[in-house]
């Protein structure tokens, strides 16, 4: 017997057969393509991770929608269709890159080593020698941005994000679990370059440890093929992997190889928490210089981003339910009433930095 491994269409395969629908409008003098040189490109690049036969449906129902024609709205078309497909596997989801960067308080270490690689997936890089980056592993305190930077860095690289949801990859056949696997990565691997996030992998890949006593080596098994994958990937799937409990990380997991850079992402400092003031009111349509945001930095001191945003909802309720404006003094009441996480985890923090002293890259610069 022989095994024949049949993969989805490349980007020059689906550009036949974009052209072949091209062609097939002008002969049935339907209405001239818009479509132009970049666009044709991203449409393949739309196109990818989908069959031949996927794809010319998600190519018809984009025609259909603009009333015979091939324009431009056919990219957002392809794009919705190869969503439905993805999700509809249960392994993947396909999330809208829709955050930004600047959106993202503080961090400036880890936004500089994202900035210069911007261009890392170019045939310019390619030419110069560069390789494609593998990855990183954020390790931190709860609430600090680390999965808002993985949803980020794809809109900054104008890349697809597709989200691995580890828990969904065990099943109870023998062999499931490891087919869900591979399948998982052929399809980030198919629309590829593309950012695969992986959110608290060390719950994922709980029990690893424990796997010959507990689920006969399933766990153990599915772990070790994911990191052969990261170490020997070809593929340009940057990989960004969250972590907030270090104790349950394998350490083959955290050597060299496996990831391009280990960041440990730290409460913010002052200047950081007055930036993270600053958006999150913008966010809620409010003009940050009407606030006194040094104050606000100072009473906020050992609080994470998301404590901070939740101060800002807390204090738009009280001034919603006294129908009245936002005030400063509504911010601080709130932070007066707030226990911060690191109040009531200050010795798993001091453990969590202690270890990321050795062992990580500063996210921010202090």
């Amino acid at each position: 017997m022989t095994v024949v491994d049949f993969d989805l269409p490349s980007s020059a395969q689906l550009q036949v057969l974009v052209e072949g629908v091209i062609a097939k409008l002008r002969e049935g003098k339907r209405s001239e393509p818009t479509l132009d040189r970049r666009q044709r490109a991203l449409l393949v690049q739309a196109c990818l991770g989908l069959t031949e036969t996927e794809a010319s449906n998600a190519l018809a129902k984009a025609i259909v929608q603009a009333g015979g024609a091939l324009s431009s709205e056919a990219i957002e078309t392809v794009t919705a269709e190869k969503k439905q497909i993805i999700r509809k596997s249960g392994l993947l989801e396909y999330y809208d890159n829709t955050e930004l960067i600047e959106n993202v308080g503080g961090l400036s270490t880890l936004k500089e080593w994202l900035r210069k690689r911007v261009r890392a997936f170019t045939d310019e890089a390619r030419a110069f020698g560069l390789p494609e980056p593998k990855g990183i592993l954020l390790v931190g305190v709860q609430g600090c941005g680390k999965s808002l930077i993985a949803r980020s860095v794809a809109n900054m690289w104008r890349l697809p994000l597709l989200r691995l949801d580890a828990g969904r990859l065990f099943a109870s056949l023998v062999g499931s679990s490891e087919e869900n696997l591979r399948q998982a990565i052929k399809t980030a691997e198919s629309i590829a370059p593309t950012v695969l996030w992986v959110d608290e992998i060390e719950k994922g890949f709980a029990g690893v440890g424990s796997s010959n006593v507990s689920d006969a080596g399933t766990a153990a098994r599915v772990f070790g093929s994911f990191i052969t994958w990261l170490q020997e990937k070809q593929k340009p799937v940057f990989v960004v992997a969250t972590a907030n409990d270090i104790s349950n990380l394998p350490p083959e997991l955290v050597r060299k190889g496996r990831f391009d850079e280990i960041f440990f992402v730290d409460l913010p400092s002052a200047g950081e928490r007055a930036d993270i003031w600053r958006i999150h009111l913008t966010k809620r349509n409010r003009a940050p210089d009407q606030f006194d945001l040094t104050t606000l930095a100072m009473s906020s001191e050992g609080l994470s981003g998301a404590e901070i945003e939740q101060a800002v909802i807390a204090g738009l309720y009280e001034a919603f339910d006294a129908n009245r404006p936002l005030a400063m003094n509504d911010l601080l009441e709130v932070l007066n009433d707030t226990v911060p996480l690191s109040t009531m985890m200050s010795e798993e923090l001091e453990a969590l930095r202690t270890w990321a002293r050795q062992r990580a890259r500063p996210a921010s610069t202090r």
